[in-house]
C-alpha cells in the first residue's frame, strides 16, 4: 500500500528552549533514528512540509536537516517522489543487530597484549581538578594569574600570518621559546643547557609517554618511587615496563632498596627537588647514589620538576640535572603549575646523547605544539612577566602554606601535616586507628577533596595520610576546610 504520509516520527523531539539550533536538533535525531534501526532501509520519509507541520518548525530548517542527511547518504531523494532511507544502511542494520542470545550486550573488541596489561596495571585517577577548593591537589592559584596581559600577548599573536597561528607547530619546539626555556633553567634552577636540547611537550604527561616508548622495551625494569607520581606511573606501565616499587624517606628515594630489588634497570623516575607526594628533598647523597647506580647498570634517569619555581627558603631546592656530569639525566618540566594546566605545556631538556634520537623522534610521530600558544608563552618570558608572576606565586603560596600550618594544628590529636619548602601541597599522616579510605570519603560528603597516599602507592606504605593541596585555596577557605575536618574527626565512627 502507498503511503502518502511517509513514516511517522512521533518520537523526534524539538527543543525550541535550547541553545541548539532547531535544524541541528531534527538532524541529530532523525541520523539517530537512521543508525539504531528505527526507520528501515528503502523506507519513505513524510514531505518536508508535512514533517515541519507535525513538529511545529519552519519547512526550511527541516529542509537543512534533510539535505545534510542526503549529503551523508543517509537518505536519497528522489526527483518526484520523495526522500527514502538509503538502502545503503542495510548492512549498517546487520551490524547492529544484537546477536541471539546476546541480551543486548555487544562485545568489546579485543585489545592487544600491550594495552590488556597496561589496563591492569593502571592507577587509577579521578579527572584532574579544574576548580578550586578546599583541598584540591596540582592546581595552582588561578585567582592570581595576570589574564589582562596574557590577553594582550595572545590577541597580537592571534591577529599575525594565518600560516604562524593556523599551521603545525614546528616537531621541535617554536625556537623563541626553546631559547626562552633554556635561559629560564640557567638562571632559576642552575642548568647550563642549550636552546638545541630543549623539546616542547603537550604537557609533562606526554613527555613521560615519549621517554618511555624511546628508551624502555616491555619487561624492562624502571625504579619509581614509592609513593609516587600517577601520570608518569601510567606512562611507563603503558609501554610494559617493570615498574619497581622503590621505597622514599625524607632523605629521598633509597637507592640501597632499588638495588637490593633490582640493580639491573633501564630507568629510574624521580621528583628530587619537592617528592610527589611527600614532599621531601633529596639528599646530596642520595642523588650521588644514584647517579653512580645509573652509570653502573648504563640506566638513564628522568628527572621531574613539576613545581621546583615555587621554593619558601632563601635558595631553591637543587636539581639532580645540575650535578649529572655523566649526560644520564633527563630533566622534564611543565607550565601547568607555573601558568595554567589548559595550556598543555611541558618540555624535556635532553642529555647531549639523546639529542638526535628526540629530533628523529619528534619529526617522525608528532606535528607539534600550536605555534601561537607557545609564541604566546615565549613572550611572557622575554618581557619578564613570568619571573613576575613566579615572584608573586611564591609569595601567595608562602602565606597559603602558613594559613594551613597554623590551622592543622586542630587536628594534631588525629592528624600530623607536615610542612614542606616548596610547591602547593603538604602531606597529613594519620595517627592510628583512622582508616585513610573511610576519611576520604566522609571529606567528600561535606564537599572538602582530599587524596590519600594510598593512591600513590604500588606496594602498601605501612602508613595512612592525605595529601592537602593549598594552591588555589584562599586562606578562609583552607581555615573553614580544616574546621570541616576536625568535625568529622571528632565523630565516633573514626576515633
Amino acid at each position: 500500500m502507498k503511503r502518502h504520509g511517509g513514516a511517522l516520527l512521533s518520537s523526534l523531539r524539538i527543543d525550541k528552549a535550547s541553545d541548539r539550533r532547531m535544524s541541528v536538533q531534527l538532524y541529530m535525531g532523525l541520523r539517530d533514528l537512521l543508525l539504531s534501526g528505527g526507520l528501515t532501509p528503502g523506507e519513505r520519509l513524510p514531505a518536508t512540509r508535512t514533517l515541519a507541520l507535525e513538529l511545529g518548525i519552519s519547512r526550511t530548517t527541516v529542509i537543512d536537516a534533510i539535505d545534510r542527511l542526503v549529503s551523508e547518504g543517509l537518505l536519497e531523494a528522489r526527483v518526484g517522489a520523495g526522500t527514502y532511507v538509503s538502502e545503503a544502511l542495510q548492512a549498517q542494520c546487520m551490524l547492529t543487530a544484537a546477536p541471539s542470545g546476546s541480551g543486548g550486550m555487544i562485545a568489546a573488541p579485543r585489545l592487544s597484549h600491550a594495552a590488556s596489561d597496561a589496563d591492569a596495571g593502571f592507577a587509577l585517577r579521578r579527572r584532574l581538578p579544574h576548580e578550586s577548593a578546599a583541598f584540591v591537589t596540582a592546581l595552582p592559584a588561578l585567582d592570581a594569574f595576570p589574564m589582562a596581559q596574557w590577553a594582550r600577548l595572545s590577541a597580537r599573536h592571534w591577529r599575525q600570518n594565518r600560516d604562524h597561528v593556523t599551521g603545525y607547530g614546528e616537531p621541535f619546539g617554536y625556537p623563541r621559546l626553546r631559547a626562552a626555556i633554556a635561559r629560564q633553567l640557567n638562571a632559576s634552577r642552575g642548568i647550563k643547557c642549550d636552546p638545541e636540547q630543549i623539546f616542547v611537550m603537550n604537557g609533562a604527561q606526554h613527555a613521560f609517554s615519549l621517554i618511555s616508548a624511546m628508551l624502555v622495551d616491555p619487561g624492562e625494569a624502571v625504579w619509581f618511587e614509592n609513593p609516587g607520581a600517577i601520570g608518569a606511573r601510567n606512562a611507563f606501565v603503558a609501554t610494559g615496563a617493570t615498574l619497581i616499587p622503590v621505597a622514599v624517606d625524607e632523605k629521598g628515594i633509597r637507592v640501597s632498596d632499588g638495588l637490593d630489588k633490582a640493580a639491573r634497570f633501564r630507568l629510574a623516575f624521580v621528583t628530587p627537588s619537592h617528592q610527589q607526594p611527600l614532599g621531601h628533598v633529596m639528599s646530596l647523597s642520595r642523588r650521588l647514589a644514584l647517579l653512580q647506580a645509573a652509570k653502573d647498570a648504563d640506566a638513564m634517569i628522568v628527572e621531574d620538576d613539576y613545581d621546583g619555581e615555587f621554593y619558601y627558603g632563601d635558595q631553591p631546592p637543587p636539581t639532580l640535572k645540575s650535578i649529572d656530569t655523566q649526560e644520564r639525566v633527563i630533566y622534564v618540566g611543565t607550565f601547568s603549575k607555573s601558568l595554567f594546566p589548559s595550556l598543555r605545556l611541558g618540555f624535556i631538556l635532553s642529555p647531549l646523547g639523546l639529542v638526535d634520537s628526540f629530533r628523529r623522534v619528534c619529526n617522525a610521530w608528532q606535528s607539534g605544539v600550536p605555534t601561537a600558544i607557545q609564541a604566546i608563552v615565549a613572550d611572557f618570558m622575554d618581557e619578564g612577566l613570568f619571573a613576575t608572576h613566579v615572584r608573586t606565586m611564591r609569595q601567595i603560596y608562602r602565606e597559603r602554606h602558613d594559613t594551613l600550618m597554623h590551622a592543622a594544628r586542630a587536628l594534631t590529636e588525629s592528624i600530623e601535616v607536615h610542612p614542606t619548602s616548596s610547591g602547593f601541597h603538604a602531606v597529613g599522616f594519620l595517627n592510628a586507628g583512622i582508616c585513610e579510605a573511610d576519611f576520604i570519603a566522609r571529606t567528600r560528603e561535606r564537599g572538602i577533596v582530599t587524596a590519600g597516599l594510598g593512591r600513590y602507592a604500588l606496594t602498601p606504605l605501612g602508613y595512612q595520610g592525605i595529601v592537602l593541596g593549598f594552591g588555589s585555596t584562599p586562606p578562609d577557605d583552607i581555615r573553614a576546610g580544616i574546621d570541616v575536618m576536625r568535625q568529622i574527626l571528632c565523630a565516633d565512627e573514626l576515633v
